[in-house]
This record gives structure tokens, C-alpha cells and sequence, in this order.
């Protein structure tokens, strides 16, 4: 969960520290800031217009008309864009910039080169092809509030002519695709149909349009459907001889992992440290387990085995669970619990301008994760933000049981600090709030899942859920999915570990469910790296505070950390570190 700006994870990149190690960084210039202030202003201008899609989805609607296809010719288009801004951005003195904008620097040059890297090394473009997915892109113009109905309605129709030359050029990218990743682009590319024909013609019944302009529009939300069927039935029957395995290895793995994460680990040495986690959190949940076996099992002998204890106490936990019906109200209450508890704390300011809708995860986003937050962009601050909850409709009995188990009274508490507050969405009214739209546009996933992890934490420490050894035992089994994400991940696309061994790890070695396990199973293969930010940017946050505590000492404030930590934006957190520390 993850959080998402319409569930679109950009490769994320950062190169070299913020200050030289020597101390001997130049003192910064007010006029070369500006200078650059100026040029960063300049480059964004220009990559909305180059890329129109990644536009709209920032809250920028100038160009919410253009529909780019992915033509060989406007990749061509695109490299010398960025290989162009690469080369402009080299002309500002790196060392006379302040620490902030040395950030931003980085933040550019790193995106730049991340994308100049996925077009010539990852080429994802080619095997995966749910990355054709323009459903959310036209939902955030149907829903937007930025601007009157009947405007949005004619950027929408205008958008939507270019639909069946997008589709018919995406069939011409693909070569080998991931069967997994197939599959998951005829469901979301089914369940996104909607948006471009039922909603869109609801919509244009409210709208003040001409009898001309109507019928237009529907036809091209008739033109577009087409295409769409076209294209999955296209992928339905494509059937290649070499399908590319959805394992990245150890070289593309490695590579993904330095773009996006930008830890001071690689990736084998986040997954051995993932690995120190897990006994230490399964050593916690032995002492845990132990103190709650007489209130729950009386004088029956306890197990000697530490994981058949600690599963057997996790299950009987477990058993506390809302209903399939309730399941998506329980979620809606426990909001203003969650918002009164910070206010009472007082551990940060909640923004009260900002409502969270929850609502069932929309079709067109469907099949990766159990819950996520969508956040309008830095330029739509005023747009609606969702907290998207996987609908339980059409399940079996047995598969809902496992999954209310998994998501039982304890953890979905600690899901909604995770998801909502003060977690991703808390985090994102921060970051539109930051004076950089360079760091609210070029976020680092690590910071940004990480803070939803330190969160989760952070509350019971401050006496959320009263302190129980039952919450803390379950508290300790959600984290672990964290630290299990990162081994698995590694595991799975580098280790080559099997679908069996993976259920094995995560049911038995990290407590879960099994249908919780079967989901993350899809997950990893439906993306690689995004499960290592939850860790990674955990123990860099958590780490921090700690460096804090002991620099302040008597001087550190809880509530003034969150606020400052916040403020700087998605930037990386090493780079925060430098700024909070120094």
C-alpha cells in the first residue's frame, strides 16, 4: 500500500551526498539559488509538455488533452529530452547551491538518468503491459475539481479520440510479455472501461453541452471502448514462444533497487539486515506470546517450539475480527478515533481542511494491493484524496474468513495508521505543502513508506491501543510483513524462490494468512523493489529520531520532529538527515 498517486511508481534516483564529506562545500549563493530556482522552474514547465499523461496526474492540466502514443518515434523524443535537461542541469555549480537545492539537483539528475536507464536497460515497456493503463489519468479529469464540468468534460472527449492509435501503437511495443503481468492488464484495463463509457456519459447528462458536442463525445467513448476490447482481446490470445520471467535478477535488480530506493545499503546487504530484523522481532513476539499464554490457554502446556507459540497466540488474537459486511465501515470509523488520539498527543498538526474519503479500490485499480491511499497532486491541492479499500464482494467464505483473520481488530487499527493517519495520507498533505514541487513530484518511496511504518510504531509507543502485550504482539506481526517484504523480494527475484517456498516463509515464518500469503505471492510478482521501501525507510527514519534524541536530549520534542521531518518533502531520508542534523 501502499500509497499512490494513482498507483503510479515512478524510478526514483539519487547520486551523491548533500554536502562534501570534507566540510569544504562553498557557501552557498543567494543569486546562483535563484539562478537555479528559476531553471527548475523551466524544467518542469518543459516535462509537462513532454510528457502530458505524467502531467494531469501531478494536478498540471494544461495539456490534459494530449494523449502521447508510445510510438518508437516519440521514444526517440523523449531520450533526447532528457539527455538534454541532463546537460543543461550540469551547468549549475553543484557545491555553490544551498543544501536544499542541492536535493533538488539530485532529485533531477537522478529522475533523468533513472529514465534514460528504464528506456535503454529495464525496458519494461516491451513485457509489461499494464504500464498501458490510462484509466486513472482519465478519472482524474472526471473527478477533478480544478476546474468547471463542462471544461473537463471537453478535455476528457478531446483525450479520448486518441485512445484507438494509442492502443494500436502499445500492441507494436510489446514483445514477450510477463504472463502475470498480461493478465493483471485485461483486468485493469476491463475494470477502467467504465470510467470512459458509463461515468463519462453520466456525466455528460449533468454537463451544459450542446446537443453537437454530446453526441461527439459519445462516440468517441464508443471508439475508445472498442479499442480497449480490441487490445485485451489482442493480449488474451498472444502467445509467445519466450515469455520473460517476471524474476528480474540479480544485475536488473540491483541496478532498480539503487534508482528507487536509494538506501546506504545495496540490495543484498538491506536483505541480510532484513534478516537481523526478523529474529529480533520473532525473539519480541516469544516474550510477548509467553506472557499471554496463561490468559488464553490456562494451564495447557505451552509449545516448545518458539514459532508454533507465537502462531498459535497470533491465531486465537486473530479470531477478533469485523464482519465482511462492516468490514469497509469499520475502516470509515476509525478516522476521527485516529485524528482525536494525535490531537490528544498532540504529536502532529492534522491539517482539518483536508477530508479523506474512504471508498471501495476502484476496478481499473484492482489486483496489487489490500488498501492505498490516492492523493491529488502538488498542483491540485483542493482535489479529493481516497483511501482505497479492497472490496470483499464475489469472494468464498473460506478466502473472506482468512482474510478478516489477517486483517483481524488489531491490525486493521494499525492498517489505517498506516494508510491514513498519520501515515501516507498525513505525509502526502505535508508534501504538496512543500515550498520544492521538485520533492512532492520526485518523491522517494523509501521515505515515503518508510514514514507510514515509523508511524505504525511510533503510536503505541505514545500509548495507542492502551498498551496491551495483545496489541504489541500484533504490532509486531504487521512490522514483520515489512521486514518479510524485503526478504522476499530479494528471495524471489534474485534467489529465484518458488511460489511454495514463499508461502512457506510468509505463513509460517511471518505469521500471515493464507490468503494474505497467496496476495503477496501476487504482488512480488507484479512488481519488484517497491516491497524493500517499507524497511528500508523505516529503520533510516526510526534511526534518525533515535541520533536526535541523543543530540537534543532534554531539548527534543516529539511533535516538532514529525513536523520538521515532514517538511522537507519526499525527499530521500539520508538527505533529510543532513538537513535535521546539521
Amino acid at each position: 500500500m501502499k500509497y499512490t498517486i494513482f498507483k503510479k511508481y515512478f524510478p526514483y534516483l539519487l547520486t551523491a551526498c548533500v554536502a562534501c564529506s570534507s566540510g569544504q562545500s562553498k557557501r552557498p549563493s543567494n543569486e546562483e539559488d535563484k539562478a537555479f530556482s528559476a531553471y527548475t522552474d523551466h524544467f518542469v514547465t518543459a516535462l509537462w509538455k513532454q510528457y502530458p499523461s505524467w502531467a494531469t496526474r501531478a494536478g498540471y492540466h494544461a495539456y490534459d488533452t494530449v494523449l502521447t502514443l508510445p510510438t518508437p518515434e516519440n521514444a526517440v523524443k523523449n531520450k533526447s529530452f532528457l539527455q538534454a535537461q541532463l546537460d543543461s542541469l550540469s551547468a549549475y555549480p553543484l557545491d555553490r547551491l544551498s543544501a536544499s537545492q542541492q536535493i533538488d539537483y539530485h532529485l533531477i539528475e537522478n529522475r533523468l538518468k533513472s529514465m534514460i536507464w528504464s528506456e535503454d536497460t529495464l525496458k519494461s515497456f516491451e513485457w509489461d503491459p499494464s504500464s498501458y493503463n490510462e484509466a486513472g489519468t482519465f478519472a482524474q479529469i472526471l473527478t477533478g475539481r480544478y476546474a468547471p464540468l463542462k471544461e473537463r468534460l471537453r478535455a476528457f472527449g478531446k483525450r479520448l479520440q486518441g485512445i484507438p492509435a494509442y492502443y494500436e501503437a502499445a500492441k507494436k511495443q510489446i514483445k514477450d510479455p510477463v504472463p502475470e503481468l498480461q493478465a493483471l492488464a485485461i483486468k485493469q484495463l476491463k475494470g477502467g472501461i467504465p470510467i470512459l463509457s458509463t461515468n463519462f456519459a453520466d456525466s455528460i447528462e449533468k454537463a451544459d453541452l450542446s446537443a453537437e458536442e454530446r453526441k461527439a463525445m459519445l462516440m468517441a467513448s464508443e471508439n475508445a471502448v472498442k479499442a480497449i476490447n480490441n487490445f485485451t482481446d489482442w493480449l488474451s490470445g498472444l502467445r509467445s514462444t519466450h515469455p520473460k520471467s517476471f524474476r528480474l535478477g540479480r544485475d536488473l535488480y540491483e541496478q532498480k533497487f539503487a534508482y528507487q530506493v536509494q538506501a546506504n545499503q545495496s540490495a543484498e546487504g538491506l536483505y541480510h539486515s532484513a534478516i537481523q530484523r526478523k529474529n529480533y522481532v520473532h525473539g519480541e513476539m516469544m516474550k510477548l506470546s509467553k506472557e499471554l499464554w496463561p490468559k488464553y490457554f490456562g494451564n495447557i502446556p505451552m509449545p516448545t517450539d518458539t514459532l508454533v507459540l507465537i502462531k498459535k497466540v497470533v491465531d486465537t488474537l486473530s479470531v477478533n475480527h469485523a464482519s465482511a459486511a462492516g468490514f469497509l465501515d469499520t475502516v470509515r470509523n476509525q478516522i476521527p478515533r485516529l485524528i482525536d488520539f494525535i490531537n490528544q498527543k498532540d504529536l502532529l498538526y492534522i491539517d482539518p481542511s483536508k477530508p479523506l474519503t474512504v471508498r471501495e479500490t476502484p476496478a481499473y485499480m484492482g489486483g496489487v494491493a489490500v488498501a492505498s491511499v490516492s492523493a491529488p497532486g502538488p498542483y491540485d491541492k483542493g482535489g479529493m484524496t481516497y483511501f482505497n479499500v479492497i472490496p470483499l464482494a464475489g469472494w468464498s467464505a473460506a478466502k473472506t474468513e482468512s482474510f478478516l483473520r489477517e486483517y483481524n481488530h488489531y491490525i486493521l487499527q494499525t492498517l489505517c495508521i498506516h494508510e491514513a493517519i498519520p501515515g501516507h495520507y498525513t505525509q502526502l498533505v505535508y508534501a504538496n505543502q512543500s515550498p520544492s514541487l521538485i520533492k512532492s513530484l520526485f518523491g522517494n518511496g523509501a521515505m515515503i513508506e518508510g514514514w507510514a511504518v515509523y508511524t505504525e510504531q511510533m503510536m503505541l509507543e505514545n500509548g495507542y491501543g492502551g498498551n496491551t502485550p495483545e496489541m504489541w504482539l500484533m504490532w509486531y506481526k504487521w512490522h514483520l510483513r515489512a521486514v518479510a517484504n524485503a526478504i522476499l523480494d530479494y528471495e524471489v527475484h534474485v534467489n529465484g524462490m518458488s511460489r511454495a517456498q514463499a508461502l512457506d516463509f510468509l505463513i509460517n515464518g511471518a505469521f500471515q494468512e493464507q490468503a494474505e500469503a497467496e496476495g503477496k505471492w501476487d504482488r512480488v510478482t507484479l512488481s519488484s523493489v517497491q516491497l524493500t521501501n517499507y524497511f528500508s525507510g523505516y529503520h533510516e527514519i526510526y534511526q534518525l529520531r533515535e541520533d536526535l534524541k541523543k543530540k537534543d536530549k532534554d531539548a527534543f520534542n516529539l511533535k516538532k520532529f514529525h513536523e520538521q521531518f515532514l517538511s522537507y518533502g519526499n525527499a530521500p531520508v539520508k538527505y533529510i538527515r543532513e538537513l535535521m542534523l546539521n
